[in-house]
């Protein structure tokens, strides 16, 4: 089962002013051993980006989940059991995991120039997503009342990336592999030892 994040501007995946953006960022995250493909509407601050989570593009998606997106600054202020619930986005960035969709009336190489931009501040964010409601296995209302953690992916040896993506990428013609080779200088960030915590044997949150 595909999980999909949409914006809530459609049509409008890159909206920006002086102190917000509304990027719409498709990437693929893992729940309960199954991988989801995302795509993200967010809007906040420098300092903190609120992200709503939908199950599909079409007009009555439902809302399946939620992300939190913080700086290191933030992150660091946080105490060591809550560091190990939040992931970090280099690995997304880096491989091409992670896309802003081309609006047609941008020329490639503006929106490249814009996109790369994106992914320097994205690069270093941690994130804390959580899931509501399983569309998957039918549910038709969220059920359980616990919601459920999310994790992103790290590294290419926790997912086959041409099984899970090549779909995604043919449908918005794009190719993960160019994008990882134009974001080659974008600076890598160290990332916490709390963080990815679902990765080094820490189940954080007792599933």
């Amino acid at each position: 089962m595909e999980i999909m994040r949409e914006s809530l501007r459609r049509g409008k995946p890159l909206l920006q002013s002086s102190k917000r953006r509304y990027p719409h960022l498709p990437s693929l995250g893992r729940f309960n051993g199954r991988f989801e493909e995302l795509i993200e509407y967010s809007v906040g601050e420098a300092d903190v980006r609120q992200c709503l989570i939908y199950d599909t593009p079409a007009r009555n998606a439902r809302l399946i989940g939620v992300e939190y997106m913080i700086t290191p600054r933030i992150y660091e202020t946080l105490d060591a059991e809550e560091r190990r619930l939040w992931h970090s986005h280099v690995f997304e960035v880096k491989s091409g995991m992670l896309i802003l969709p081309k609006p047609s009336a941008v020329p490639e190489a503006v929106w490249e120039a814009a996109e790369t931009k994106e992914m320097e501040q994205v690069v270093g964010l941690y994130g804390k997503t959580y899931h509501l409601w399983q569309v998957d296995r039918g549910d038709l209302v969220p059920l359980e009342g616990v919601p459920q953690l999310m994790m992103s992916f790290t590294k290419s040896s926790q997912l086959d990336m041409v099984k899970e993506l090549q779909e995604r990428d043919d449908r918005f013609g794009v190719d993960r592999k160019h994008k990882a080779e134009i974001r080659k200088d974008v600076e890598e960030p160290s990332v916490h030892e709390d963080a990815d915590s679902m990765w080094k044997g820490k189940d954080a949150h007792d599933q």
